[in-house]
C-alpha cells in the first residue's frame, strides 16, 4: 500500500534501481545479497519501496518497505495514515462470500486462527483469485480498494502480510484438512482424481527445494505439489508437498496412505500415465481401492493387445462413443504375468488423433532425413532418437557418416498404431463408462491450469519454509473457493444454448469487478449502477441476483459506516 506523501528516493550507491511496470516507475531497494557456493553464483534480494512520482523525478509515494528499511527518514507529519478508496469492487465479493458461507470455511478456519489472522488468510485467498496473483508486496493495492473479511475491514501492509504467512505453523494446516475431509460424505463411492505438478523456487533456506524433473525447465530447483480432487463432487479434498527429487510414481503410494487416514474407503482413483507401475497396481489392489489409469505412451503389451484387435471395432456402429468422437471395445485380461486379478483393458481409436499423430511422424521423419543427408561425408555420431528410425551407414576406413536408411517396419508400425490409445480399469465396465471416468479428471487438469495461471502460483515468491508452506495452504483454500466458481458457471453453462464468453472464471471475475460502490459527498458508500444483463447471467449462476446484491451492498454501507464511528 502506497502512502498519501512524497519523499526524497533515497541515495544509496548501487542499491536503488528503477522499474518500469504498467505505466508507473517502482523504486526498488537491493538490501541483501546471497551467495550460492554450488551455482557460484550471487543472488541479490530486493524490495519494491515505493513509487516514483511523475512530477518530479527525484521523489517518490513511499510504500510500508520504506518505512522497513529506512526508520531513520524524515517523513511530513501526520502523513502516513491510510486511506480507503473512495470506489470498492463489491461484486466479485459477493460472489467469493457466498461460497465461503456454503463451505463452512469460516467455521472450519476459526478453529485454527484467531479473528485477525482468519480474516487475513481469506483476504489473501481471495486475492490471488481475484487478481490473479500471490505475490504480498501488491497485496494492499488490492485491499485499497476491495471489501475485506479481516475485523472491522483493517488494511494491513505488505510487511504484516510477509510477517504473517511465516507465523502459520504446520498445525493450522494438518489441522484444517482434518476437518475439511472429515466433513465430506464418506458413505457414497467416489472416484478421486490425483494430479501433480511443480513450481519453481530459487529460495535456498527451503527443505523441500531440490532439483528435480520439471515440465518445463528453468534450471531453479523445484518442489512438488499435488491435489486429490473428487470428481464426483467437484472440490479439492487434500494437497502434499513434497521434496522436487522425488517421481510421481514413486509419491502415489504416500497419498494412498493418506487417503486411508482421511477416512476414504469406497473410492476410486483416476490416474494419469505418470503413474502407472506393476507397484502402485499392486499397492491399490492391497488398499482395496479400484483404479482407472491411462498407461504410458506406445507401450509394448497394449500395442500388441491394438494389433491383435485391429479392425474389429473402429468402424462399427455399436462401438461408437460419439460424446467424445472414438469407438472403443472392452478386453479382459491380466496386466502382467504373476497378476491374480483380471483387469478390463479399453481400447479407443480417433480418426482425428490418428490424421494428427501420423502427420506428425511423418514430419519428424522427413526433418531427421533432412537432417541426416545434410551431415553426408561427415565424422559425425547420431543420438538414439535417429537410431530408432534409420539404419546409419558410415564409411569403413574414414568413418565418415554416408547416408540414412529408413526402418521401413519401424515407421510402417507406428503408422498403424496411430489414433489408439488404452485405458485400464480395475472393475468392470464398459468402454464408454470408462472414458466417461476417465474425462472427468478434465476438472482437475483444468484447475491445476488454473492454479498458475489465475492464482498466481507458477512460482513461490517467499524466502523462508514457513512462508511456503503458508502460501501452499493459502492456495489451496484459494482453490477450493475458484473451484465452486468454475463449476457454478459451467453448470450454467450447459443451461444456455449460446456460449457467451464471459462465462468462464476470469471473464466471469472481471465482469464482477465492476459491480462498484462509490463514496458519495454525504461519506456514504452506495451502488454506483444497476447490475448489467451479463452481470445478471453470471449471478444466477450461483443462485444470486440483482435483489441480492442492492441487499449485500446496503449491509456492507452499513458495516463501513459502522467502521468510520
Amino acid at each position: 500500500m502506497y502512502l498519501d506523501f512524497l519523499v526524497r528516493i533515497p541515495s544509496v550507491q548501487g542499491k536503488i534501481t528503477l522499474r518500469e511496470k504498467n505505466n508507473a516507475v517502482y523504486v526498488v531497494y537491493e538490501y541483501d545479497r546471497i551467495y550460492d557456493p554450488e551455482r557460484q553464483y550471487t543472488f541479490p534480494k530486493r524490495v519494491t519501496i515505493g513509487k516514483q512520482s511523475q512530477a518530479d523525478a527525484a521523489l517518490m509515494q513511499p510504500n510500508q518497505n520504506f518505512l522497513k528499511y529506512f526508520p531513520d527518514a524524515e517523513l511530513p507529519e501526520e502523513k502516513n495514515r491510510i486511506s480507503r478508496s473512495s470506489c470498492l469492487r463489491v461484486g466479485a465479493y459477493f460472489v467469493i462470500r457466498k461460497i465461503i458461507n456454503d463451505y463452512n470455511l469460516l467455521e472450519i478456519l476459526s478453529a485454527y486462527f484467531d479473528e485477525k489472522e482468519l480474516g487475513l488468510f481469506l483476504d489473501l485467498a481471495v486475492y490471488s483469485i481475484v487478481t490473479e496473483n500471490n505475490a504480498a508486496q501488491y497485496y494492499p493495492d488490492y485491499a485499497y480498494n476491495h471489501p475485506l473479511f479481516t475485523y472491522r475491514m483493517k488494511q494491513y501492509s505488505d510487511v504484516t502480510v510477509s510477517d504473517f504467512l511465516s507465523s502459520v505453523t504446520d498445525d493450522q494446516s494438518v489441522g484444517f484438512l482434518n476437518t475439511w475431509n472429515e466433513s465430506r460424505d464418506h458413505r457414497e463411492k467416489i472416484y478421486i482424481s490425483y494430479n501433480s505438478t511443480n513450481k519453481n523456487c530459487q529460495a535456498g533456506d527451503i527443505e523441500m527445494v531440490e532439483y528435480g524433473h520439471p515440465k518445463v525447465d528453468m534450471g531453479v530447483p523445484i518442489f512438488n505439489y499435488a491435489v486429490a480432487y473428487d470428481t464426483n463432487n467437484r472440490e479439492p479434498l487434500f494437497y502434499e508437498k513434497y521434496p522436487g527429487s522425488l517421481n510421481d510414481v514413486s509419491q502415489l503410494q504416500f497419498m494412498l496412505d493418506k487417503a486411508i487416514g482421511y477416512g476414504y474407503k469406497k473410492i476410486g482413483f483416476i490416474l494419469d500415465r505418470g503413474y502407472f507401475s506393476r507397484g502402485n497396481i499392486q499397492y491399490m489392489d492391497k488398499c482395496g481401492y479400484s483404479f482407472v489409469i491411462m498407461v504410458k505412451g506406445m507401450a509394448t503389451f497394449v500395442n500388441e493387445l491394438v494389433l491383435e484387435n485391429q479392425g474389429k471395432f473402429e468402424s462399427k456402429r455399436a462401438n461408437n462413443i460419439y460424446d467424445y468422437g472414438v469407438y472403443g471395445i472392452t478386453i479382459k485380461k491380466k496386466l502382467y504375468v504373476t497378476d491374480e486379478k483380471d483387469r478390463y483393458f479399453h481400447l479407443y481409436h480417433s480418426i482425428s488423433k490418428e490424421s494428427s499423430e501420423r502427420t506428425g511422424l511423418e514430419s519428424r521423419i522427413n526433418q531427421m532425413t533432412m537432417f541426416l543427408k545434410k551431415h553426408s561425408n561427415e565424422a559425425k555420431e547420431f543420438g538414439p532418437g535417429f537410431e530408432k528410425y534409420f539404419y546409419l551407414h558410415y564409411d569403413e576406413k574414414s568413418h565418415t557418416f554416408l547416408l540414412p536408411e529408413e526402418k521401413a517396419g519401424i515407421i510402417e508400425r507406428e503408422l498403424n498404431l496411430s489414433g489408439y490409445f488404452c485405458i485400464i480399469t480395475s472393475e468392470k465396465m464398459s468402454a464408454k463408462e470408462a472414458i466417461e471416468l476417465y474425462k472427468s479428471r478434465d476438472a482437475s487438469e483444468k484447475l491445476f491450469r488454473g492454479d498458475k495461471s489465475y492464482l498466481g502460483n507458477k512460482s513461490l515468491r517467499v524466502y523462508t519454509e514457513e512462508s511456503a508452506r503458508a502460501k501452499i495452504f493459502v492456495e489451496f483454500v484459494g482453490m477450493i473457493i475458484r473451484c465452486r466458481i468454475y463449476t457454478c458457471l459451467k453448470n450454467e453453462m450447459k443451461k444456455l444454448e449460446k456460449k457467451p464468453n464471459y462465462m468462464t472464471v476470469p471473464a466471469a471475475l472481471k465482469e464482477l469487478e465492476k459491480i462498484e460502490m462509490v463514496r458519495q459527498l454525504d461519506n456514504v458508500y452506495r451502488l454506483d449502477h444497476a447490475v448489467t444483463a451479463n452481470q445478471k447471467a453470471i449471478l444466477k449462476a450461483f443462485g444470486l441476483d440483482a435483489d441480492y446484491i442492492k441487499y449485500r451492498a446496503t449491509e456492507l454501507s452499513k458495516e463501513l459506516e459502522e467502521i468510520k464511528q
